[in-house]
């Protein structure tokens, strides 16, 4: 299992709500057509020696286009940087996701 900051336990794999709901939403677009494939936990990015950074969803949209979606309640400064750092390093869109008064916002990288 890992254990999170706030000592919540899940099992590797496995998606937390806000991810499950995020995965909805996917789903939906896919249904729509705006995307044509998506997979969790389905990358790891290798940052430096020993460190890698492994987004919640990678996405294929209609167009061709990869993105890394990462899905945050609130943002601790060390997921920031390794967003940050990836976004330098590979040539993948990345996006930090986040549910505001229930509504996704997206913030690109």
């Amino acid at each position: 299992m890992i254990r999170h900051a706030r000592g919540k336990r899940r099992e590797p794999g496995a998606m937390n709500k806000l991810e499950a709901r995020y995965a909805e939403t996917l789903r939906l677009r896919k249904i729509a057509g705006e995307i044509a494939w998506f997979a969790y936990e389905a990358w790891r990015f290798r940052l430096a020696d020993r460190t890698y950074y492994n987004p919640d969803f990678i996405v294929l949209l209609a167009d061709g286009t990869i993105e890394a979606h990462e899905v945050k309640g609130f943002w601790e400064d060390d997921a920031r940087v390794k967003i940050k750092v990836a976004a330098e390093m590979h040539p993948v869109q990345f996006v930090a996701v986040k549910l505001v008064r229930g509504a996704w916002e997206y913030e690109r990288f």
